[in-house]
């Protein structure tokens, strides 16, 4: 939503509905939004602002606030899949606000008769090793803060919620990975080979260094929700073209069905980014991850019904 011509929400609901799309990702509460979503019976993940999550740490008022403000209205008539508290600030200065925050929030929906999951979302740049995926692990950094909050999610059963870009990792060396690779193409030989297991897609690759990490971290078994991932239309950026961006994305739908290598027919829960180009992001890539135009039309075609076969 960083942009200044997007369609109303209640446009935007009709057009989720018309394009079989059933669960979306809010950075940050809005009511507006909030109030065109009752009764959709849309899933929606509801994020924090990174700018309130040291108050929400140290506040417990400001965190039972929040949840009037934006959950308990709401909740008869909105389905809530999660809370997240902050995306990608670990690590970081507010890193180590992150569990408490989550502890307040969770608190505070509890007072309110309220049950969200609770989580945080992370960047793989969490991550000290990712190569070969079974060597995943956490970052020295990372993990003081991951650890903790890894446990705390365990205990509960409740995911980590994770940005998984291959589009990075390829524009950022393009010559040594290969495109079929990085676009998830059903026709890609496997690039990486760990221990007998052949990945043909870094997107397995990198979730599975993240299900690595974690088990390492104590968190055996507990999930992981991508909730970004996307590939941009334009821009300029190495393989930006709406060609790959409609690759990546209709090849995603089609296979987070069947899980990993790791964690074999266990469905992925993965939210694309975006759903609209944004003119008031920074120029380049980044205002082209939409795939819709600000005018309602596609950028591309992605046909979300293809996930539910």
């Amino acid at each position: 939503m960083i942009a200044d011509n997007l369609p109303s929400p209640d446009k935007v609901i009709a057009l989720y509905r018309a394009s079989n799309i059933t669960d979306v990702r809010l950075f940050h509460p809005d009511t507006t939004v909030l109030d065109a979503l009752r009764g959709s019976g849309i899933g929606v993940v509801l994020g924090t602002l990174n700018e309130d999550l040291a108050r929400l740490a140290s506040d417990t008022s400001f965190a039972a606030s929040w949840v009037q403000s934006y959950v308990q209205p709401f909740a008869g008539a909105v389905r809530f899949r999660y809370i997240n508290a902050g995306n990608e600030v670990i690590p970081g200065d507010d890193a180590s606000s992150v569990l408490p925050a989550m502890k307040n929030l969770e608190s505070a929906l509890r007072a309110a008769g309220l049950t969200v999951p609770v989580t945080t979302a992370v960047a793989t740049s969490v991550l000290g090793s990712s190569y070969p995926p079974s060597q995943g692990e956490f970052s020295e950094a990372a993990l003081p803060t991951v650890a903790p909050i890894v446990s705390y999610l365990a205990s509960s059963g409740t995911p980590l919620l994770v940005n998984v870009y291959p589009y990075f990792a390829y524009s950022a060396d393009p010559s040594s990975v290969p495109l079929d690779y990085a676009l998830l193409s059903p026709s890609a030989s496997a690039a990486v080979t760990d221990g007998g297991v052949a990945y043909t897609n870094m997107f397995d690759a990198i979730l599975d260094a993240v299900y690595a990490a974690l088990e390492k971290a104590g968190g055996q078994g507990l999930e992981v929700v991508v909730s970004e991932t996307g590939w941009p239309s334009g821009g300029g950026g190495a393989g930006a073209s709406v060609e790959n961006a409609a690759a990546y994305n209709n090849n995603l739908v089609r296979h987070v069905g069947r899980g990993t290598p790791r964690r074999p027919g266990k469905a992925v829960e993965t939210y694309i980014f975006a759903m609209f180009n944004e003119n008031q992001k920074p120029e380049g890539v980044e205002q082209n991850f939409g795939l819709f135009q600000p005018d309602m039309s596609e950028v591309y075609h992605v046909d979300f019904s293809a996930a539910s076969s």
